[in-house]
This record gives structure tokens, C-alpha cells and sequence, in this order.
């Protein structure tokens, strides 16, 4: 992924070829191919791991909690793993997600993935809709909005902090629309 991402950063995305980010990552382009479907999905790799970690905590979660509280534990596991030292590559990914269409629409993609994932975990709890899907939505957008700050450079807070933050920000936000 870093071998991608520092070669879509150099020479954009659409420029760069698998022989390339092959090349870079030391690898044969058989590899890649054995790991990856395209090179786009090499940006997009973690989602599948992503979807388990949100279902796996949800369904930890103890039996009387509220879907919101729920959508929380969930952010705080999958937000546990965006280390420090991954600040960068979130840095670099945006840019590079916002100037290709193509980019732009599998993160959509990954996105609805996500929310569809906690809110099939939420269903499992025997929350009903719209409040699941209406939690799934507003968690994963707490996570989106929240990775956003993170990945600024002059950022400090870890993205768990971040995203806890945003989410209660988004539930005060829903209490005022009635």
C-alpha cells in the first residue's frame, strides 16, 4: 500500500501501473495480482478486516446497551488500529482519493460497506430500523469526519479520541432537530 500510495503521490494515479507498485514493493506483478485485485484495491485493502472488527465488537457488546452505545464500542476497536504511525499514510490517501473519480467512488463504496456491516451486527442485537441503520450511519460518519482531523499532520489526538468526539457531537446535533 505504501508503494502505491508514494507512486500515486508522485505521478497520480491514473500514470502509475501495477508493474510499477510491483517494482516498488519489491514484488512480481503475479503477486500483486495474488493479493489484489487492481491497484485500486491496494488503497482499500483493510476493508474487509474493518467490517469484522465493527461486527465482532458490537456482538461483545453486554446485552442491555443502547445501538449508539453499541456503534461506539465498535468505533473504539476499529479506531485502536490507526496507530500513530499510520497518520501519514491517511495524509497522503485523501489527496489521492479526492483527485480520481474512480477513487472517490469505491471509498463510497467502502463506506456503505462499513454501515451496512454495523447495521447487520445491530439487527443481530434485535435493534430494528430505522434506529440500526440510522446508528450505523451516523457512527461510520463519526469515523469519516473524525479520520479526516486525524490525518491533518498538525493533528495530536488519536483518531479513537476524535471519533468519540464527533459521535457525541453528531448525538447532541440529533437532539436539537426535533
Amino acid at each position: 500500500m505504501r508503494a502505491a500510495l508514494e507512486l500515486f503521490t508522485e505521478q497520480g494515479y491514473d500514470a502509475t501501473t501495477v508493474n510499477e507498485i510491483a517494482d516498488r514493493a519489491g514484488l512480481t506483478k503475479t503477486t500483486f495480482f495474488r493479493h489484489f485485485r487492481d491497484k485500486r484495491e491496494v488503497l482499500f485493502a483493510g476493508q474487509d478486516m474493518h467490517t469484522r472488527l465493527l461486527a465482532d465488537a458490537i456482538d461483545a457488546v453486554p446485552g442491555p446497551a443502547t445501538p449508539l452505545e453499541a456503534v461506539r464500542a465498535a468505533l473504539d476497536a476499529l479506531t485502536a488500529t490507526f496507530t500513530d504511525d499510520r497518520r501519514d499514510v491517511g495524509a497522503r490517501l485523501r489527496p489521492v482519493i479526492a483527485g480520481n473519480t474512480e477513487l472517490q467512488e469505491r471509498s463510497a463504496l467502502k463506506r456503505a460497506k462499513l454501515a451496512e456491516a454495523v447495521t447487520d451486527a445491530l439487527h443481530k442485537r434485535g435493534v430494528s430500523e430505522p434506529a440500526a441503520s440510522l446508528a450505523a450511519e451516523l457512527g461510520i460518519r463519526a469515523f469519516y469526519d473524525a479520520f479526516d482531523q486525524w490525518a491533518d499532520p498538525a493533528s495530536e489526538r488519536t483518531l479513537t479520541d476524535l471519533t468519540r468526539h464527533t459521535l457525541g457531537e453528531l448525538r447532541a446535533a440529533l437532539a436539537t432537530l426535533d
